[in-house]
This record gives C-alpha cells, sequence and structure tokens, in this order.
C-alpha cells in the first residue's frame, strides 16, 4: 500500500492511476479530511469550555436583546455539553475548511488539464474564505433578522423562553447553511471559467432554482415554520441571481480570451 496520496500517482507513464488505486486515494484523501475537521472540533472544544473567553456567551449575542431575562436557559443537565459540543462542531467545520479544500484539490488535480489548475488553485482558496465568510455574515446579519421577524409576530400574550439548546441547533444549522450557499458564486464561476456552464444555461434554470432555495430552505429550517423557510430561501435565491451576473462576466472573458488565442495562432501560422 502506498505511504502517501503523491506516492500513488507516480505509477505508470501516463500518470494515470487504475480504478482501485483511485480508491485508495480518495480514502487517503478522506481519512486526513476527517482527521482534521476531528483535530479543530478538539481545539475549539477546548476553547468553548474556557469560561474566561465566553464564547457561548458571543454567540449567544444576537438572541440575547429578545429574551425578558437577558439570559438563555436550560433544561437538561448535558445540555451544557451538547451545546459545547455543537458550536465546536461548526467552528470545527470552518477551520478545517481550508484543509479539506486542499485535499479536494490533491484528488483532483491529477484529472485536470494546466489551464484547468491554474483556475482551480485560486477557487479552492477563495471558497475556503467565502464559506467562513458566509457563516460570519449568516450570524451577525442573518440571523438578528431572521430573530427580530420572528419575534415581531407573537402574541402579546405570549412570553418566549427560548432555550439554549434550541437556540444554538438553530444557530449552527443557519449559519453552515448560510455558509455553504456562500460557495455558489465561486463554484459557478469555476464551471464557467472551465466551459462547463454558460449564464444562458444558468438563466433558464431560474424557476428550478427558486424551487429548489426553498427545498433546501425547508429542511434546515426546523420545524415547518413558512416564514423561516421564506427568510433563508430568500438570501439562497439572490446568491443564485448572483452568479447569474458571476457566469456573465466570466463567460465574456473567456470568450475574449479564446478569440485572442485564435487570432495568434492563425497569425502564427500565416506567418
Amino acid at each position: 500500500m502506498p505511504a502517501s496520496g503523491s506516492a500513488m500517482r507516480d505509477d505508470g507513464p501516463t500518470g494515470e492511476m487504475p480504478f482501485l488505486e483511485h480508491l485508495e486515494e480518495l480514502r487517503y484523501r478522506l481519512l486526513w479530511s476527517l482527521g482534521a475537521l476531528m483535530v479543530a472540533m478538539m481545539v475549539a472544544f477546548a476553547v468553548v469550555l474556557r469560561p474566561s473567553l465566553d464564547v457561548i456567551g458571543f454567540l449567544a449575542e444576537p438572541v440575547l436583546p429578545f429574551l425578558p431575562s437577558g439570559k438563555l436557559i436550560f433544561t437538561h443537565p448535558a445540555d451544557p455539553i451538547t451545546i459545547s459540543l455543537k458550536v465546536a462542531f461548526g467552528v470545527g467545520i470552518v477551520l478545517s475548511s481550508p484543509v479539506i479544500g486542499y485535499h479536494v484539490w490533491r484528488f483532483l488535480s491529477p484529472a485536470l488539464h494546466k489551464h484547468e489548475k491554474r483556475v482551480m488553485v485560486p477557487v479552492l482558496v477563495s471558497a475556503a474564505i467565502l464559506f467562513g465568510s458566509g457563516v460570519y455574515v449568516g450570524w451577525r446579519w442573518v440571523l438578528p433578522v431572521m430573530l427580530d421577524v420572528l419575534f415581531s409576530i407573537q402574541s402579546a400574550s405570549l412570553q418566549q423562553m427560548i432555550t439554549a439548546a434550541d437556540y444554538f441547533s438553530f444557530m449552527v444549522t443557519t449559519c453552515l447553511a448560510f455558509g455553504a450557499a456562500s460557495q455558489l458564486p465561486i463554484v459557478v464561476f469555476a464551471l464557467t471559467a472551465l466551459g462547463i456552464l454558460t449564464p444562458r444555461a444558468m438563466s433558464k434554470f431560474r424557476r428550478h432554482a427558486m424551487v429548489g432555495s426553498v427545498l433546501v430552505s425547508a429542511v434546515v429550517t426546523p420545524g415547518d415554520l413558512i416564514v423561516m423557510t421564506a427568510l433563508l430561501a430568500l438570501p439562497m435565491y439572490g446568491l443564485y441571481e448572483l452568479s447569474i451576473i458571476v457566469s456573465w462576466f466570466t463567460y465574456r472573458a473567456r470568450e475574449k480570451r479564446l478569440r485572442n488565442a485564435a487570432a495568434e495562432s492563425i497569425g502564427g501560422a500565416s506567418a
């Protein structure tokens, strides 16, 4: 068995790997990615448990203005540990995303041409940055807006008593979903730059994107609240429209580059 993924790529004169070696390479990359996630989770868990840092209190800031006592409550003795694990999982995904992206790149790079590799390297770096930025935007701006709308429609005879377990489950799910959705523009950029996708094709699937945004939001949001589904679906579909604009600029730049390359080829041939 090869000691590393790089060693497996040296087999054969063409650099191509048999099917079983592709599976071995995939297993190797998955184990490294899972290991990076576990290490990041342990680091995040150790940080969350430090009382002096008060990470839980910091992450609870979006909901505190809506609580009468200004504090979240818990109803089970194991809730503090469960909440810390949920937060550590979310933070661990963000921290380990560069390592996971690197192993995705190392797994895909042997199958890419030279010009495709030039596209993929900045794409993977940008994807990691966008994921972290999307999680932050979801926590700082999207989550408070959602909470404000939800609490504004309550009856005057009702008093909210939000448990810490419910809030952090909602927060982690929402922020990770928004972080994942923020990958759409960079994925569209990569597919358009590689000639796989066009802005015209994306425009044809607007209705499908709208339905998909609603379905994903319905799965992500807890319960069957239509308001919460709509609040998450709107920014997700907005990212799709933004991706069409990104695809349009990328497509124009690619077509211009291809025309210039063709003109240079014809000029070189005639000379």
